[in-house]
C-alpha cells in the first residue's frame, strides 16, 4: 500500500511541473466554463472518478490482505 501511495504522490508532484503555464497565457475554453459556472460540474466528475478509482484500490487491497492472511493458515 505504501509504493501505491508513494508513486500516485509522485505523479501528483510531476504533474504540477507541467500545469506551469504565464500568466498572460489565455484559455478560451476555461474562460468560457468558468464564465458558464460549468468549471464546477467538471471538478465534480473528475473528483467522483478520483473516489471511486481511490474506493476500488482500497477494496482490492482489503481483499488481497485478506487472502495473504488465509493461505499463512
Amino acid at each position: 500500500m505504501r509504493k501505491i501511495l508513494f508513486l500516485f504522490l509522485n505523479v501528483l508532484v510531476s504533474l504540477n511541473l507541467f500545469a506551469q503555464q504565464s500568466v498572460n497565457q489565455e484559455t478560451p475554453m476555461a474562460d468560457q466554463m468558468r464564465a458558464d459556472g460549468k468549471i464546477w460540474v467538471v471538478v465534480v466528475v473528475i473528483g467522483v472518478i478520483f473516489a471511486g478509482i481511490i474506493a476500488f484500490l482500497v477494496n482490492l487491497e482489503r481483499k488481497v490482505s485478506k487472502l495473504e492472511k488465509q493461505s499463512k493458515k
